[in-house]
């Protein structure tokens, strides 16, 4: 049986951890606790100079008390992982549960009681291997994160065991073969049943030995082949120093007699920098190459010895887009609607460049980065330092702990974490409160930077929420969000640019959805939702995080407590529209290359198709001898799912436009989208959801029509004037 991922939004994911044996029983204290700070935070919040206990909470540096007598408690409340060691005895002792559950499940007759076992059997596993997942690429310690990584090892053998169980997957056919045991299953119950048997049949469980041998061989193979191109498609290129004009040395880092290029340089103003990461950075690696197109083909064969067309088929099947031919219309259909304005983007990219460079005015993929910003500067003065001294870490999390409690009757409340609870004295830990249905679960905030950390902005589900029969209570959800923000000094707290305010809210969208989400099953329990779902959330959020009328309410100056002029909001925002068809057709490109790639085979080499896509889907002309797509790192993670970002984006948009642009703060519409959208998980299909929340079935050409209407001047006006 399958581990259901909820993946590391904004970068590749994985299984999702942790193992937190926490109290489900939220104590009386502890309650009127958390109670009594928010009656503080609506008393305190009027006054702008004060900060409430959430603002406080990040706009200071942590000075914990160090107390010898404290006993450690181990990460996440785990007792067993206040040492490394402890990950092989929360291993050991999930493994036992393991063998326990797994007899029960083959043993049971069919019902509900076969998917509650089967779920128990997931979540246990869960519990260890995503907490170790997390742990190995978070924690400062290396001798906790390689023992994490043991764990993973171990866990994942498990695993792959128990996706080539037969007895296991037997008990689970028994129970939907039978038309009338099926009948009396509630609609969440047969959903999790059909996706428990969907993840062995994409094993190939259901295939004959030797099948099914061929099958497992190819999972491992592709293991091996993920982990290889993950690793090379971040490796940087080197060339001789001697071959680089000496002035330009600087920009880049050296080795020796060599400078070495681990990214494109997208935001230099200097067109021969930019142009010299690109074709360096991009310079084709040709074992890389090779591990690309054995990679392909592996997954290609893969699908169909378990019964798909092609990958795409088998890796589209339950997402909200359902095939192929659905995601590639909708991408020809958006790039038919915005030719006239992409060509109308490229020409004023074309014009600046002729400003900046007159003897060099070709316009090249490496200027498309730059010449947007440097004209989105010259139209709106959105220089971030202006907006920085409004947007205060602590004012954004008030801004958000207001926005959800206005929305849902929700607060975040700050609360201390025992000793050995944090693998970080810079983490923070709030609690997330009903007004009525007391504690929901807990978000662990590691926002700042801190050496080897990860710099990706991504949440994490360390603990699913589900309804525990054997206790008679739900197990709350428990999820980190990462971020790289720079610590608070002694004289100014964090402050942030405008995106990174939006990443804020974008990564706090998923961390509500874990915690509003109230599944009866682990396995489909928050964001462990189709891909093409997982997004809406967090990408509505980011309409929230760039509306007057929300950030009114938090964005003001850490000094003198004014409020940032509304002028300068609507700079902002009309700002991102500047070159914004050029952009979402860069996106498009990306998408439809990695649908190509993972169709029928063709006779080609993936950079002769990469080639013909660039030049149908995006404009700009290749560069001879590069391979952008060896650098394309979320081939591993969302392969076939790339449009996922377009797709979500655009039901985000309907959502948004239709329930919330008149009135962002409007309760009535928190509490239908909490209930037909963030409540479900996985647990229904995605469109019904979407359905559910619009009130009517949208169709493809309404989604195209909500992201090219988004690029119109004066968006917002003309949802109000439209539908007013």
């Amino acid at each position: 049986m399958v581990l259901r991922s909820s993946s590391h939004f904004r970068h590749i994911g994985f299984v999702q951890f942790l193992s937190i044996v926490l109290s489900q029983r939220v104590e009386h204290s502890t309650l009127s606790r958390l109670l009594y700070a928010r009656h503080l935070w609506t008393h305190v919040r009027r006054s702008v100079t004060t900060w409430s206990p959430v603002g406080a909470a990040f706009n200071t540096k942590t000075h914990r008390r160090l107390n010898l007598l404290d006993k450690n408690g181990g990460l996440f409340g785990v007792p067993e992982l206040n040492s490394p060691a402890g990950f092989q005895v929360a291993t050991k002792a999930a493994l036992r549960n393991t063998e326990r559950l797994l007899e029960k499940a083959c043993s049971c007759p069919p019902g509900v009681e076969t998917v509650e076992s089967f779920d128990q059997l997931s979540d246990g596993l869960c519990k260890v291997a995503d907490l170790a997942d997390f742990v190995k690429v978070a924690h400062p310690d290396q001798e906790f994160r390689e023992a994490a990584e043991r764990t993973c090892i171990e866990i994942g053998t498990v695993v792959e065991k128990l996706n080539t169980n037969v007895e296991l997957c037997q008990s689970l056919k028994k129970l939907l073969d039978n038309p009338e045991i099926v009948a009396q299953l509630d609609p969440d119950t047969r959903r999790v049943a059909e996706l428990f048997l969907f993840d062995f049949e994409i094993s190939g469980i259901h295939l004959d030995d030797k099948l099914r041998k061929e099958a497992v061989a190819l999972h491992v193979k592709l293991l091996d082949l993920n982990n290889e191109f993950l690793a090379g498609s971040h490796m940087p290129n080197r060339i001789a120093r001697s071959v680089i004009p000496e002035h330009l040395h600087l920009q880049f880092a050296s080795e020796g007699s060599f400078i070495q290029v681990g990214g494109l340089h997208a935001d230099s103003p200097d067109d021969l920098v930019r142009e010299i990461a690109y074709r360096i950075y991009l310079y084709p690696n040709a074992d890389l190459m090779e591990c690309l197109e054995e990679l392909l083909k592996c997954r290609y064969k893969l699908a169909k010895l378990v019964g798909y067309e092609s990958y795409g088929h088998r890796a589209l099947k339950g997402t909200m887009a359902k095939t192929p031919e659905t995601v590639m219309s909708f991408l020809q259909l958006l790039t038919d609607k915005l030719a006239d304005r992409t060509d109308k983007d490229f020409k004023m990219m074309r014009n600046m460049k002729k400003k900046l460079n007159p003897r060099n005015s070709e316009l090249m993929p490496w200027d498309h980065p730059f010449l947007s910003g440097v004209l989105r500067a010259e139209r709106y003065n959105i220089e971030p330092s202006l907006y920085s001294p409004y947007l205060s870490l602590g004012a954004c999390m008030e801004g958000l702990n207001n926005l959800f409690s206005e929305l849902y009757g929700v607060s975040l409340m700050s609360e201390p974490p025992s000793a050995g609870e944090v693998w970080s004295e810079d983490v923070r830990k709030l609690a997330v409160v009903h007004e009525t249905e007391g504690l929901l679960g807990y978000i662990y905030c590691d926002f700042f930077v801190r050496p080897d950390k990860p710099h990706q902005d991504c949440h994490f589900t360390i603990r699913g929420g589900r309804w525990c029969q054997e206790t008679g209570q739900y197990q709350l959800p428990v999820v980190v969000l990462m971020l790289s923000l720079p610590h608070p000094t002694k004289s100014a707290p964090t402050l942030l640019t405008p995106g990174m305010m939006e990443n804020l809210f974008h990564e706090m969208g998923h961390a509500m959805h874990s915690m509003l989400g109230r599944t009866r099953y682990q396995h489909v329990t928050g964001t462990r939702c189709a891909t093409d779902f997982a997004e809406v959330p967090s990408i509505l959020m980011e309409y929230f995080a760039t509306d007057y009328r929300v950030i009114s309410q938090f964005a003001r100056h850490y000094e003198t407590g004014q409020p940032l002029p509304e002028s300068m909001v609507a700079r902002l925002c009309e700002s991102k529209k500047v070159c914004g068809a050029a952009d979402t057709q860069l996106q498009i490109f990306y998408a439809v290359l990695d649908q190509i790639y993972h169709s029928q085979p063709q006779d080609r080499s993936t950079t002769d198709i990469l080639k013909e896509m660039q030049q149908k889907f995006y404009g700009l002309p290749y560069t001879t001898n590069t391979a952008w797509q060896l650098r394309f790192s979320h081939l591993i993670g969302y392969g076939a799912k790339y449009y996922s970002y377009l797709m979500s984006r655009a039901v985000a948009s309907m959502v948004w436009r239709q329930c919330f642009a008149q009135d962002p703060l409007n309760r009535d519409m928190g509490e239908r989208y909490r209930r037909e959208m963030l409540a479900h998980g996985g647990a229904k299909e995605p469109m019904l959801m979407v359905e559910g929340m619009l009130q009517r079935q949208p169709t493809i050409e309404e989604f195209v029509d909500a992201l090219v209407s988004e690029l119109n001047p004066n968006f917002e006006t003309f949802i109000m004037d439209s539908e007013s």
